[in-house]
């Protein structure tokens, strides 16, 4: 029997490392903070279970809770649609794709807390080009002032800084998809729906399955770019989990409580990406008898 080479692991301790001192160590602290009332940094009180259990009865939480599954669901089904229409109209070879795909791709260069300033500005009715002209046709928008303002153009910001990352990981995969499968499509007389539904989408599956799963999970974690726009108000009304999770740390300095918060935020995030996952895999699998008809 050939020996095997134990050196091997070598190469990969540097990995193990990096994620123990970037993930693993601060969870476990976390998971410390989360059972302990921590009264000083000398004294520390063990409590079990109980910030846990008045985490889950906060019902300021479960309207952060109801606010975040709203956005993280509108923002999915406004940019996963736009993010293909984008990428099936985008040019497919030449230097013109390449112009496109730059253009396209300005908007995920943009540091989040600078995409929140240039949304406060260009909201404001003064200055601002959306404010002003809502304002010159007699609209009444104030993102600072009206709850819906601010929510809707919360969520039109998230639309225009992520939709290009959609559009980019659809036209990869359109591009990655045979000349030979459009070949057929045209000798079978089939039109563009019939090309897009039983060609393009399903081979498209593996790169829309992974922009839901990122667009979901960065959605759902969403801080920086409300909390420069509108502070989380007017009220609590753009107030989301991540907002509310740093006003109970930060701001009240309730570390357990926090700490208690930041884990149930983790299950959440792992419970619904999983769903949702596997809901994609049920979705996107054809039967045969459908691909065959088709």
């Amino acid at each position: 029997m050939k020996p095997i080479n134990q050196k091997a692991w070598l190469l990969v301790l540097p990995v193990f490392i990096c994620v123990a001192f970037s993930a693993v160590l601060p969870l476990m602290t976390v998971v410390n903070y989360s059972v302990q009332d921590i009264i000083s940094p000398e004294r520390r009180v063990f409590v079990g279970t109980e910030w846990f259990a008045m985490v889950m009865r906060d019902e300021e939480l479960h309207a952060a809770l109801w606010r975040q599954l709203t956005f993280s669901l509108a923002v999915l089904a406004v940019e996963i649609p736009l993010g293909i229409a984008l990428a099936l109209s985008m040019p497919a070879q030449g230097w013109k794709a390449s112009l496109v795909l730059v253009l396209v791709a300005l908007s995920l260069l943009i540091p989040w807390n600078v995409v929140g300033t240039i949304w406060q500005i260009y909201g404001r009715t003064d200055i601002g080009l959306l404010g002003a002209t809502l304002a010159k046709f007699g609209v009444d928008y104030s993102y600072t002032g009206n709850a819906t303002d601010a929510w809707i153009t919360v969520l039109v910001m998230d639309v225009w800084h992520w939709t290009p990352l959609v559009a980019l990981l659809a036209f990869a995969g359109l591009r990655s998809i045979p000349d030979a499968y459009y070949q057929a499509a045209r000798i079978d007389g089939a039109s563009k729906f019939a090309v897009f539904r039983y060609i393009q989408l399903p081979k498209m599956r593996g790169v829309l399955m992974i922009a839901v799963l990122l667009r979901f999970m960065d959605s759902f974690m969403i801080y920086t770019e409300p909390f420069v726009l509108t502070g989380g108000g007017p009220g609590n009304a753009t107030t989301f989990l991540s907002q509310y999770l740093t006003q109970k740390a930060v701001g009240q300095f309730d570390l357990g409580p926090a700490a208690a918060f930041s884990l149930i935020y983790f299950l959440i995030i792992l419970l619904l990406c999983f769903i949702l996952y596997n809901w994609m895999q049920r979705v996107g699998t054809q039967n045969p008898q459908e691909a065959g008809h088709a």
